[in-house]
């Protein structure tokens, strides 16, 4: 368990890297650019939750994955305060993200995050397959799109808001998040299942 939550350690710090370019660019240009993150995650290996949610199999699995997800969110929190500290600007253009999807509330964010777990793991599947170019349209894609990733946002929460702003309307959007992820990661298998089942 030590190198998994290692391993998620790094890969919320390549997404929170993913992330500081969006903030800086913005547009398609930041978009792209956020790519960096997922294509350093599979190409080191490394544990990222939307990358593992539509994979989960085993007991082992089911184990593991709330590892990850603190595990990324400590990596989105070391990489946020560095952020923080070195470029402050970047703070207020994170609080805007983060008001959005306070304000937009549980249900909304929740099927945001649906779509963006869809894209995640049909991208993770090319890139496991070293298939690129997916990732560098599905990326931007949820991105423009204003779907809900949730190590992202984990970032985006931790640069733009102060610990006293992580209050119940906030918590419930961040969680909205990670569910909707996780639904929407393993949607395809749901699929699968549900067309076997009428067989």
């Amino acid at each position: 368990m030590k190198k998994v939550f290692i391993d998620s350690i790094l890969g919320g710090a390549f997404i929170s890297l993913g992330g500081v370019a969006f903030l800086k660019a913005g547009g398609i240009v930041g978009a792209v650019l956020f790519s960096f993150g997922l294509l350093s995650i599979i190409h080191y290996k490394l544990k990222l939750y939307t990358g593992v949610s539509g994979f989960v199999r085993t007991s082992q699995d089911w184990r593991e994955l709330p590892v990850v997800l603190l595990g990324n969110i400590v990596g989105c929190g070391l990489v946020a305060y560095a952020i923080r500290f070195t470029q402050p600007e970047l703070v207020e253009t994170a609080a805007v993200i983060v008001g959005k999807r306070v304000e937009a509330g549980f249900w909304k964010v929740l099927v945001l995050a649906v779509f963006c777990g869809f894209i995640m793991t049909t991208v993770v599947n090319f890139g496991r397959k070293a298939q690129w170019l997916p990732l560098l349209f599905g990326i931007p894609l949820f991105i423009v799109c204003g779907f809900a990733h949730s190590i992202a946002d984990a970032f985006y929460y931790l640069l733009g808001l102060e610990l006293s702003g992580f209050t119940g309307p906030v918590l419930m959007a961040y969680l909205s998040s990670v569910l909707g992820n996780f639904i929407g990661c393993n949607a395809y298998r749901l699929f699968q299942w549900c067309a076997g089942s009428r067989q």
